[in-house]
Order: C-alpha cells, then structure tokens, then sequence
C-alpha cells in the first residue's frame, strides 16, 4: 500500500497546501487500486499531478466539514460533464447525510442531487465495517468532533494505515491506530492554548494517542496555515519517541 498526501493543510487551504486529501494505491487481481480518504477544499486540482482521477475507485469521507469534502462538487462536475463521457458511479461512503449535503453543496435537487455519479453509502454505527474495496479493508469508528465525525483504520495484506480524521482525545482514535504501521494524525492545535474541548488535537496529545496505541509510525496533518508546523512536530517528540514526519503535499509513504 502506498499513501500519497495530496492536501494537508487545516481547516482551510494554505499558501502551500490544499486542504485534506489523501491517496491510498495497492495492487491488485493484475492493476493499480485507488482510494482517496477525503476530498477538501482545492484537493481536487493538486489531485489531477498524481493520478489519472477518473481512475479512482472509491472515497472515503471522514466528516463533513468543506475543508474535508467540498471538492467533490468538483469531481462530480468532472465525472459528469467529461468529454469522453460520464463516468462510471463509484462509491462514496460518509456520515449519514452525505448524499443531501453534497446535493445542497452545488445547489443541487436532493433527487437526484448527485445519486447519478457517486454511489452513496453511509456509515451506520459508531463502530463500522469492514467495508471491502479490492485490495483494501477499511473500518470506522465514530470520533470527538462537533459534527459526526470518523477515524479510519484501512488495511491491506498485513499493513496497516491509521487516519484520524478530525477529532479530540479518545478512546476511539487510540483503538483505530492500534499496531498501525502508519498513524496519519491530525494536529491543529498548539499547547496552552485556550483549546476547546473535543475539537482537534496539539501535537502532543496525537504523539501521547501514537504511543498509547503502539503505532510505529506518526504523520502529522491538518495543521492550520496559521501555525507553524515545526512547532507542532516539536511537541510531539515529548510524546511519542518512534519515528515522526510531517505530512506535506507529494509526500509518499510506503507500508
């Protein structure tokens, strides 16, 4: 499995970076696999550097802020409107409600709002999956965050990705990268801030979750434009001692 960092920055685009988006490519039954775990804002066009996009076979979305799913109105559009003619539907799994938010996004009818292009599937409980994609195998697990919001656990042949989505501190988001070879954690807030609570995490605390669950690799996202990320990785040295990176637009991560 390979993991590619296509946007990274919080909450919004930053000078450098588009916002959360990342591609996941395993080999499998004789080609290439593809899935994109979130679909924020500007991901889209740092997307079409890597990868043919009409080429992906599945997203996953964590939640439904923009900064993690707005792109698809745009991915929509490019499905839709091709001039070597639509494209196929393809799964999109998200929180309940995914398929009306995106409707309402681009100003669309709920019916059929974009049922004609993406394939929506929601997930159920705070604990779900696995959901199976060729090569890969991925679980959620409902996470602290102001709107439904998930983690997710994506496994293939024995390798392990962690993603944290956004999230506060929780048990969830510890037992989702339990093992994992990767823990791509978000990290939006700085120690000693007047932090609110069940928001999102500093570095320290994602480095204490990467420890706790034993992960044996920590990648930190999500930090906003207005932090430096240098900062937020120092805080997670307190924390955490295996082996720490930064995400950064074009990163490529093997597992």
């Amino acid at each position: 499995m390979r993991l590619t960092v296509i946007g990274c920055a919080g909450s919004y685009p930053g000078p450098a970076s588009s916002a959360s988006c990342y591609l996941l490519e395993a080999d499998h039954q004789g080609r290439t696999w593809r899935l994109l775990l979130d679909l924020g804002s500007g991901a889209l066009g740092t997307l079409q550097q890597h990868i043919d996009v009409l080429t992906v076979d599945a997203i996953f979305l964590s939640h439904l802020h923009a900064d993690h799913c707005l792109d698809l109105c745009g991915y929509y559009v490019l499905r839709k409107y091709h001039p070597g003619g639509a494209a196929p539907r393809i799964p999109v799994w998200g929180p309940c409600g995914t398929a009306l938010r995106m409707a309402k996004a681009y100003d669309l009818e709920e019916d059929p709002g974009m049922n004609e292009e993406f394939d929506f599937r929601e997930y159920v409980g705070s604990t779900d999956g696995p959901f199976v994609v060729g090569p890969f195998s991925v679980t959620v697990r409902e996470v602290k965050h102001p709107v439904t919001a998930y983690a997710l656990r994506i496994e293939v042949d024995g390798r392990t990705l962690a993603y944290s989505g956004d999230t506060g501190v929780c048990a969830a988001l510890e037992e989702t990268a339990t093992d994992a070879d990767i823990f791509l954690c978000e990290a939006s807030f700085l120690e000693g801030g007047d932090n609110p609570a069940d928001l999102h995490l500093t570095g320290a605390e994602a480095g204490r979750a990467a420890t706790v669950s034993g992960a044996r690799m920590l990648v930190l996202t999500h930090v906003p434009p207005w932090h430096d990320g240098q900062v937020v990785l120092a805080e997670a040295t307190t924390t955490y001692d295996g082996p720490l990176a930064l995400a950064a637009p074009g990163q490529v991560h093997e597992l």
